[in-house]
């Protein structure tokens, strides 16, 4: 098992080995989440890294992640357990003699877990990675159930009692903000609003996550991408596009921006047809004009 980190440069360190690159401050969240055993609420626009965290610091650390993925409707029972009827009833039929007492069938054998209950359970690699996926898409009842779920760090299943975690998952919940989600449950994390990267961060994500991208072409796709989150989109890209992009640029063999080669490959960017017929054609030439006298005048190339 990994050991974890001493120290916030040490956890930035952890991190970008990983080709995750983020900042100081949220470093800083991580450091402090793992040392107090705190869960961490992530906030912003959807394809920023947020999901990405929790998968790099399960390799970083050599743990399993466990992932919730939320979704209207999600219920307790779905999130922890369920029991299977199906082996129950088999089993009921195959006892046939009157005798098996019903507690027989409400085991281990017959348990169906899900996420909270395996992030709460021994594991040989140390404590999980959970992953609480677009908490914002579930409802205020399901958000109390999981304010006292994180409280304690145990669940309870009726037929076999109260299952407590002997140490607490590392705990990510992220949320793209589709509503607000109670402060409760916030304060009991450390929250960080994750934002869209500046440019030279954003292309040090892509050298990172594309390597084989060209400078050149990192730079005009990074550039362009941020002129587009200028523009009165219906979504914008977000930096998992903008790696997207880049890596479809380079199946293209493509060593610069070009306007025939932005109009073939828009839809690698933008995900509303909307939003494509805003930019496509000279819409587009004047978004990657702008963008080049960016570079240029930055002293960027």
């Amino acid at each position: 098992m990994t050991q974890l980190p001493t120290s916030i440069d040490a956890t930035q360190t952890m991190l970008s080995d990983e080709n995750y690159i983020c900042d100081r401050a949220l470093a800083t969240l991580v450091y402090l989440s793992l040392t107090l055993k705190r869960p961490i609420f992530l906030e912003g626009e959807a394809g920023v890294g947020k999901t990405e965290l929790a998968k790099t610091l399960a390799s970083a650390l050599g743990r399993d992640l466990i992932r919730l993925q939320c979704y209207e409707g999600l219920d307790a029972s779905s999130a922890v357990y369920e029991w299977n009827f199906a082996a129950q009833m088999i089993a009921m039929r195959a006892a046939g003699d009157g005798k098996t007492s019903a507690d027989e069938f409400f085991t281990d054998d017959f348990l169906i877990k899900r996420p909270l209950l395996q992030a709460m359970e021994p594991n040989p690699k140390g404590p999980p990675i959970l992953l609480i996926d677009e908490i914002d898409r579930t409802d205020e009842p399901f958000e109390a159930f999981l304010l006292e779920a994180l409280s304690d760090y145990q669940v309870t299943i009726p037929e076999l009692g109260t299952i407590t975690a002997p140490e607490p998952p590392i705990v990510i919940l992220t949320s793209n903000r589709t509503r607000e989600v109670h402060d409760a449950l916030k304060r009991r994390c450390l929250y960080h609003w994750v934002d869209y990267p500046g440019f030279e961060r954003e292309v040090e994500i892509l050298r990172a996550r594309a390597p084989e991208a060209t400078e050149t072409l990192s730079r005009e796709v990074v550039s362009f991408i941020q002129h587009l989150r200028d523009e009165d989109l219906f979504k914008n890209p977000g930096v998992a596009e903008t790696i997207d992009w880049a890596k479809c640029l380079v199946a293209l063999d493509a060593v610069a921006l070009s306007p025939e080669v932005i109009a073939d490959t828009l839809g690698a960017v933008l995900k509303y047809q909307d939003d494509i017929a805003k930019i496509a054609g000279s819409e587009a030439t004047r978004i990657l004009d702008h963008a080049r006298a960016n570079i240029a005048n930055s002293g960027m190339q």
